[in-house]
């Protein structure tokens, strides 16, 4: 019989192997990977087409593959998405619907010197996975905090989350966060629906969110995630083989 040993993790920090699969004299091959694939997306490639034939040329590790996913996007793509973001000077007083673990994750991750991908769309994206259930880290409660100062230095409307309520531990995080916006006196609703992806990416209001999915589907949006980690974390593991320029 085959058992399953408890997550014990505490930190939301870097794969063993990442040192090696992201140091910088891997990034010139890197680069050109995340650039030969753009180039096929370019030309309506699939997805999993394209990654396989670049992924195979370069011979590229499973993570690294994971990173071009998320690193890359087309040229159009990329151009509808930045059409549609929001700058913080135009957020004081409106409403934010924060995609939660989307953006907890990759402030955990950071905080937690984890992988930071600077994607091509200008976003910062981690290589987490929570795989259905989300364990509370060290992190955790820092990276609420820093998220919670961010939107009150901004002068931020109400913020209202969303988690997934599929995902083990999620009545947990809505619980800790309420308790902080509690604290904090922050405006904050919590909610657990079965699909987030659903309601963002029908919602006229602004999103925070980085997820590519979502982003696609044409919400105005905020990069928020981003904008925290170049603020309070400078020492994060930020790793550039995407161009955003």
């Amino acid at each position: 019989m085959r058992y399953l040993l408890p997550d014990k993790r505490k930190h939301r920090g870097p794969h063993p192997e990442d040192e090696r699969l992201f140091a910088e004299s891997n990034w010139p091959t890197l680069r050109q990977a995340v650039q030969d694939f753009c180039w096929l997306l370019n030309r309506d490639y699939a997805d999993k087409s394209a990654l396989k034939l670049v992924g195979d040329h370069f011979a590229l590790t499973q993570r690294q593959r994971m990173a071009l996913m998320r690193c890359c996007c087309s040229d159009e793509a990329r151009r509808q998405r930045r059409a549609r973001q929001v700058s913080p000077e135009n957020l004081p007083e409106c409403l934010l619907l924060l995609d939660g673990y989307n953006v907890i994750t990759t402030i955990e991750a950071a905080l937690s010197g984890g992988v930071i991908l600077k994607a091509r769309d200008g976003c910062f994206r981690d290589l987490a996975g929570m795989h259905g259930t989300y364990r509370k880290v060290d992190e955790t409660i820092p990276a609420v905090q820093l998220i919670g100062q961010y939107l009150d230095d901004i002068k931020i409307g109400p913020c209202r989350w969303y988690l997934d309520k599929p995902v083990s531990n999620s009545g947990r995080l809505k619980q800790l966060l309420r308790e902080i916006a509690q604290q904090q006196s922050w405006n904050w609703q919590v909610e657990l629906v079965f699909s987030p992806d659903g309601v963002l990416t029908r919602t006229p209001e602004i999103v925070a969110t980085a997820d590519s999915e979502i982003l696609n589907r044409g919400p105005r949006w905020f990069n928020l995630a981003r904008e925290i980690i170049e603020k309070y974390i400078p020492d994060a593991n930020i790793i550039e083989i995407a161009d955003d320029s």
